[in-house]
């Protein structure tokens, strides 16, 4: 793994009794792309605010660059960029104006800063909207200003909160490869979180997966869908109980669970030569069969597997809300 950009180690965090944040440690590698995926109240959110020093942990250690989050926090801080799940930008200011109030708040001044926010506006390909009222701008085009904000002071970490919502998925794919730019041009280290399975997949190097505070499983995209084993068939009938317990009595090697309450979802290598054999048990003990589906696991069917819920989109929690406070008192 490269140089160490994060290091977490036990990190606890507790509210009064309650543990948000149970014994969590991980590393990321300078130059990493780190996805942080969990279901509401998970702690993902959590996590992240600790790491951007927003609240304090309990205990364990967390080092951003080698500077402890809760000792150094005002190195940590100078290190550090954000672009928030809600919007945060200021829709009567021009583009140009919000990066410029961004970068004081970081101390860019100058020559220094009108570099700067040029760099930044070519990177995004804003410049010609510049001096526009951000109110102007369309959805995709305030999401690309927010990272040329988070970016306006040449961070070595940036924190992107579900940075593609509520794009139409032509400007998310953009978006995609302002991060990919961003990672591989400045070397940046990118922590994301998203509801976005495919979005997962696609930047990602490593993806942790986070459930009732704990890290429940961490590795690569493709290595965390080669965890389940083989293809997912998927057969829609009235009756996926009886099938189930049908097709857990067969020595196929298979993993075999009910879906959603009228589908037996099944993981098993080499699904396309099992599938006419899981189709004849079906008919043998005369259960309907209303549509059969294969594919290879997804990073979907990983995290149904892991939580046994399906990520879903969320509205920003408080410590979310905290963090863009706390930002724009920067």
């Amino acid at each position: 793994m490269p140089d160490s950009a994060i290091a977490v180690k036990g990190l606890v965090k507790k509210y009064g009794n309650f543990t948000a944040v149970d014994k969590v440690s991980f590393n990321v590698g300078e130059g990493e792309i780190f996805g942080l995926l969990g279901p509401n109240g998970a702690g993902k959110t959590t996590t992240i605010s600790v790491l951007s020093t927003i609240i304090s942990l309990t205990s364990g250690s967390a080092a951003v660059f080698g500077n402890d989050v809760d000792r150094n926090r005002d190195a940590v801080r100078s290190m550090i960029g954000m672009v928030f799940q809600d919007p945060s930008l200021d829709d009567e200011l021009t583009g140009r104006e919000n990066l410029d109030l961004h970068a004081r708040f970081y101390g860019v001044k100058g020559e220094e800063k009108k570099r700067a926010i040029g760099e930044v506006l070519k990177l995004v390909e804003l410049g010609a909207y510049a001096d526009k009222q951000v109110r102007s701008y369309s959805g995709g085009m305030k999401r690309r200003l927010e990272i040329a904000r988070g970016f306006i002071h040449k961070p070595r970490l940036l924190f992107l909160d579900e940075p593609t919502i509520g794009l139409d998925p032509q400007t998310r794919r953009k978006i995609w490869d302002y991060i990919k730019m961003l990672n591989e041009r400045e070397r940046l280290t990118i922590i994301i979180t998203t509801h976005y399975m495919e979005e997962a997949d696609e930047l990602c190097d490593r993806i942790g997966i986070i459930d009732h505070g704990k890290i429940i499983a961490l590795n690569t995209p493709e290595k965390l869908k080669d965890s389940l084993g083989g293809d997912v068939i998927r057969i829609g009938t009235p009756a996926p109980g009886k099938l189930a317990s049908i097709l857990k009595k067969r020595k196929f090697g298979m993993r075999v669970k009910e879906y959603g309450g009228d589908a037996v979802e099944i993981t098993v290598r080499d699904g396309s030569a099992l599938l006419p054999r899981i189709i004849a048990l079906a008919e043998k003990g005369k259960i309907d069969v209303e549509y059969s589906t294969i594919k290879r696991p997804t990073l979907e069917d990983v995290f149904i597997s892991l939580t046994g819920k399906a990520i879903r989109e969320e509205e920003g929690d408080a410590n979310t809300a905290m963090m863009r406070r706390f930002m724009g008192r920067r």
